[in-house]
């Protein structure tokens, strides 16, 4: 299982640009986390890259029909549970770090990203912690990110919010400049 041949699976089932694009940051994100905590950066960024991968096709099956397509590709078990834990809804217990972290940064990745959207030039530069839960407070600002989610999975994650928000901002921030030497944007 290679980076390459996720991202090939992805698009096979996505074509939505911003939903490719909530893939790779929330694998930013991942990446970030599993630097942090000493885990393998690749496995851990593919785990983000293609937690979504049904959510076009499928949204009410989601992600319980990633899930199948992940098993049927041959993908770990950890990672597929870990995706299979990432929605409440599935009443998947998150008892690995990954699946933890996974929960932990895709809302949060998503918040982050449309704070960028609103910045001038749409700048990953010195972007502040003070500014973006400004913004988290700011309830009509990106109504669709679940603020609870946010908060409930730093706490599973046992991280403080503000160091949880930062961590994956400049997570966000680094890949973003690797992304930008292939040709592509988180924004």
């Amino acid at each position: 299982m290679t980076r390459d041949e996720a991202y090939e699976l992805l698009k096979k089932y996505t074509e939505s640009e911003s939903l490719i694009k909530h893939a790779l940051a929330v694998e930013a994100a991942m990446r970030g986390y599993a630097k942090k905590f000493n885990e393998d950066v690749e496995f851990w960024g593919i785990t983000g890259l293609i937690h979504d991968l049904d959510y076009e096709l499928y949204p009410d099956k989601h992600p319980l029909e990633g899930v199948k397509i992940l098993e049927e590709n041959g993908y770990p078990v950890e990672l597929i549970e870990a995706v299979k834990g990432h929605a409440d809804h599935t009443n998947t217990p998150r008892q690995t770090l990954l699946a933890k972290t996974l929960y932990a940064v895709d809302e949060l990745s998503s918040f982050i990203i449309a704070y960028i959207l609103v910045r001038p030039n749409k700048s990953f530069e010195d972007i502040q912690l003070k500014s973006i839960k400004k913004k988290l407070k700011d309830k009509a600002f990106a109504r669709g990110v679940d603020r609870d989610i946010i908060k409930k999975g730093a706490e599973e994650l046992g991280v403080d919010l503000d160091e949880h928000i930062m961590t994956v901002a400049d997570a966000l921030v680094e890949r973003e400049k690797e992304l930008n030497q292939m040709g592509v944007s988180l924004v």
